[in-house]
């Protein structure tokens, strides 16, 4: 598994702009393990097309990068796992207002 990569505090403020975005990365760190936007649409209630618009945004930043694919009934999935390492940036995850929960612990 190569190194995650500490991202340019400019991209990471890019990439958390969006409060779609935050929550991605929030279930992306929170599982702790590779994801698809298939399985973020169907988790966060959203279309696909908007999930991988979004992870695609993310990816381009630096904050989550290409894991692998899988051939699934002729198409290609893609599995991503975020890179974010920067402790605000984690923090803010965790502390987000846009939390269903109402954010913090």
């Amino acid at each position: 598994m190569p190194a995650a990569r500490q991202s340019d505090t400019g991209d990471i403020f890019v990439a958390m702009a969006h409060p779609l975005r935050r929550r991605i990365l929030r279930r992306m760190v929170e599982a702790g393990a590779e994801t698809s936007p298939r399985e973020l649409a169907d988790d966060l209630l959203q279309p696909l097309s908007r999930l991988s618009y979004h992870v695609t945004i993310l990816a381009r930043c630096g904050a989550v990068e290409l894991a692998g694919t899988t051939q699934v009934r002729g198409s290609t999935q893609h599995f991503y796992r975020p890179t974010v390492e920067d402790r605000w940036a984690l923090l803010a995850l965790e502390t987000s207002a846009d939390r269903p929960d109402g954010g913090g612990r």
